[in-house]
């Protein structure tokens, strides 16, 4: 059911209309005694979640007694994050999702389904998990709260992903991260309907139909002005309210090039962008616009590892950055691999498949470090001289010495692609 649904290409929403909205839909949900939130970690501190949490906290009181930030495998948010993110919000009330331990599993996507969705890619099962508290809570709502927008992983994020991703376990997200880079990611990205979300949401009908989840999902993008706006605001429990933001989103987050790029530059918030884990959104959401034998410019101040988990950073440094075939050999190959399957698929995803470059210009690492892994080293003082993220502007810029160049300031918030390369749908 639909309890909310309010955006368009031009609507603006205001924190007023942020309360309002929410209070309309929770309203129609009647009175609730213990509620849990999931909103997502500070890697999203863009997608409103943080806002939307503090007024579920005005609305509810006492009656919000737990807030799960949906990790995955990322770091614990640290009290200065959480006090930034989620003003208001008492400390007391945030639990940390341990993806290693706190699990129960709830159910198991057959492999033949896997199979099917995936073009026979991947014939494993899929275990349906989540963080033991969503269980064992008691909780008579579970609100789980997050932006909707293009995925490399799932398509388009969020949703039943926040839930069965975002608070899953070791094997859940391992698999699926697969599953998405073994069928492609350019086959999926800016996609609502694609194999990880077929699994996802077999999970939801069969697995998790008797949890009280309500999804509150925004589409957030950038103004002609340069500034974050909150397209759309769509509240519910089914999927239709997915639905419903990811074409709002396709047409906010999406932005459709005439012709293939021939250098990109983007530039990783140091406050959110401290691991290629996170900072590769950079190659992720740029690959589909960049020419053959183009150049991708990565000024990361922040960055300082590569995994945000110590045994995934061991294994990035390990193998490196490689070609979809190559590393799936070294899956079949190396048991350490093939027992960590996000790692390897997001090696996969951070390869450029030999058809262009990626210079990473660090603010924590070292040239060596960056060579090790397959990238490009650049001087983050020289690069950012040269590409001054203060003068550039989001699109098409021409420099002092007459170089063009494309800026992206957040590639978290979007997508872009020529249109050749989507609309082929590219195999890996």
């Amino acid at each position: 059911m639909l309890y909310f649904a309010r955006g368009s290409e031009n609507d603006t929403l205001t924190s007023h209309d942020l309360q309002s909205g929410l209070n309309e839909a929770l309203d129609k949900l009647g009175s609730r005694k213990k509620v849990l939130a999931i909103p997502p970690d500070f890697t999203r501190y863009h997608s409103r979640a943080g806002e939307l949490t503090s007024c579920l906290y005005n609305y509810y009181g006492k009656a919000l007694t737990d807030v799960l930030p949906a990790l995955g495998t990322h770091f614990a948010m640290t009290g200065e994050e959480i006090e930034k993110m989620f003003p208001g919000v008492p400390d007391s009330l945030f639990r940390v999702h341990k993806w290693r331990t706190d699990i129960v599993t709830l159910g198991e996507v057959p492999g033949s389904f896997l199979s099917e969705v995936s073009e026979g890619r991947v014939d494993y099962p899929w275990p349906a998990q989540v963080n033991k508290l969503l269980v064992d809570g008691d909780h008579d709502l579970i609100l789980s709260i997050g932006q909707v927008v293009p995925h490399e992983v799932t398509g388009m994020a969020n949703y039943n992903k926040n839930v069965l991703v975002g608070t899953g376990g070791a094997e859940g997200i391992n698999k699926s991260h697969f599953l998405g880079a073994a069928y492609g990611m350019e086959r999926m990205m800016g996609r609502a309907d694609t194999p990880v979300r077929k699994v996802l949401n077999y999970a939801s009908d069969k697995y998790t139909a008797h949890l009280p989840i309500v999804y509150v999902l925004t589409v957030v993008g950038t103004g002609g002005d340069g500034k974050l706006k909150t397209r759309g605001l769509f509240i519910g429990d089914d999927h239709e309210c997915f639905y419903k933001a990811a074409e709002l989103s396709l047409k906010v987050n999406f932005t459709m090039l005439e012709k293939p790029l021939k250098k990109v530059v983007v530039y990783l918030d140091p406050d959110e962008f401290k691991s290629t884990w996170l900072g590769n959104k950079s190659i992720y959401r740029t690959r589909m616009a960049i020419a053959d034998g183009g150049e991708l410019i990565v000024l990361a101040p922040g960055l300082r590892q590569f995994g945000e988990d110590s045994e995934i950073d061991s294994l990035i440094r390990r193998y490196g950055y490689l070609t979809t075939p190559e590393i799936l050999k070294l899956v079949d190959e190396n048991e350490d691999l093939r027992g960590n399957l996000s790692a390897a698929a997001h090696l996969i995803h951070g390869s450029t498949e030999g058809r262009f470059t990626v210079t990473y210009c660090p603010g924590h690492l070292s040239s060596e470090e960056i060579s090790a892994v397959n990238y490009s080293y650049g001087s983050l003082d020289e690069m950012t001289g040269k590409y001054d993220p203060r003068l550039l502007k989001d699109g098409i810029n021409i420099t002092a010495d007459g170089e063009e160049v494309f800026y992206i300031s957040n590639p978290a918030l979007g997508l872009w692609s020529s249109r050749d390369r989507f609309e082929t749908g590219c195999k890996p």
